[in-house]
C-alpha cells in the first residue's frame, strides 16, 4: 500500500495490537506527511488487510483532514475491478483508519528492480488496467490527480488496481476552478505546470502516457529540473 503520513507512537505502533476488536496489527508498510500503513489481519475472515491510520489532532477545531474525507466518500461510490477496495474505516484514539485489501506491491517497485524482466505482454496489460481503471473513474466524473507509479499497487495475482484517491476531485458541470499543485512533478500536464484552473480527464491520461513510458525505459520518463527543461524535452521528442 502506498503511505499515507505520520501518526501516534509507541505502543500504536506494536505488532501484535487487536484495533475495533478485528485487525490484528503486524509490520508497518511505508509512512508519509499524513499517516502510517501497516499491515494487519481481519481476524473475522482471516485476510491479510492494509490499514492506513491518519492523524486526526487533538484540537476539535482541526477536525478530520479533508483528504481523507474525499478518499473515503470517492473510494464508497467507485467499486470497480481496478480500483482498490476500502473494506472498512474506523476512529481509534486521534486517528481514523481506513482498512484495505491487502496489495504484495506496486509499480514503482517493479520498475526500480532490474531483476525483474517486464515483457512487452507485461507492459501492455499494466497499461491496459491502468487505462480501465481511468476510465472507470472518468465514466464516474472522478480525476484521481495523483497518478504515478507507486499510487498502482499491484496483487499477488498481477493485478493492478488504482490507489490513493486523497487528492481526487469530481468534475464537469458545473465548471470549477481546481489547484494546479497536483500529481508529482515528472507526471504533470503542460496546462498544469502553466498554472490552468480549469482541467478535466486528460491530466490523468497524460500521466499514463508517461507511466506507459516509465515501463518501457525502466526511468522516469521526464526526470528534469525546472520547466524549461521540460517544454525542451517535450520540444525534443515531438
Amino acid at each position: 500500500m502506498a503511505s499515507a503520513g505520520i501518526s501516534g507512537s509507541g505502543d500504536d505502533d506494536a505488532g501484535g495490537k487487536l484495533l475495533a476488536d478485528r485487525y490484528q496489527k503486524g509490520e508497518v508498510l511505508g509512512e508519509g506527511t499524513y499517516g502510517v500503513v501497516f499491515k494487519a489481519i481481519d481476524t473475522k475472515t482471516g485476510n491479510t488487510v492494509a490499514v492506513k491510520r491518519i492523524w486526526v489532532g487533538k484540537d476539535k477545531k482541526e477536525g478530520v483532514n479533508f483528504t481523507a474525507l474525499r478518499e473515503i466518500k470517492l473510494l464508497k461510490e467507485l467499486k470497480g475491478p481496478n480500483i482498490i477496495e476500502l473494506i472498512d474505516c474506523f476512529p481509534y484514539k486521534e486517528n481514523l483508519h481506513l482498512v484495505f485489501e491487502f496489495m504484495e506491491t506496486d509499480l514503482e517497485a517493479l520498475i526500480k528492480d532490474k531483476n525483474i524482466i517486464l515483457s512487452p505482454a507485461d507492459t501492455k496489460s499494466y497499461l491496459q488496467m491502468l487505462l480501465k481503471g481511468l476510465s472507470f473513474c472518468h465514466k464516474k466524473w472522478v480525476i484521481h490527480r495523483d497518478m504515478k507509479p507507486n499510487n498502482l499497487l499491484i496483487g499477488a495475482d498481477g493485478q493492478l488496481k488504482l490507489a490513493d484517491f486523497g487528492l481526487a476531485r469530481m468534475f464537469g458541470s458545473p465548471r470549477r476552478n481546481f489547484t494546479h499543485q497536483v500529481f508529482a512533478r515528472w507526471y504533470r500536464a503542460p496546462e498544469l505546470l502553466f498554472g490552468s484552473k480549469h482541467y478535466g480527464s486528460g491530466v490523468d491520461i497524460w500521466a499514463a502516457g508517461c507511466i506507459f513510458a516509465e515501463l518501457l525505459t525502466r526511468r522516469a520518463f521526464l526526470q528534469v529540473k525546472n520547466l524549461l527543461n521540460f517544454f525542451n524535452r517535450i520540444h525534443s521528442i515531438s
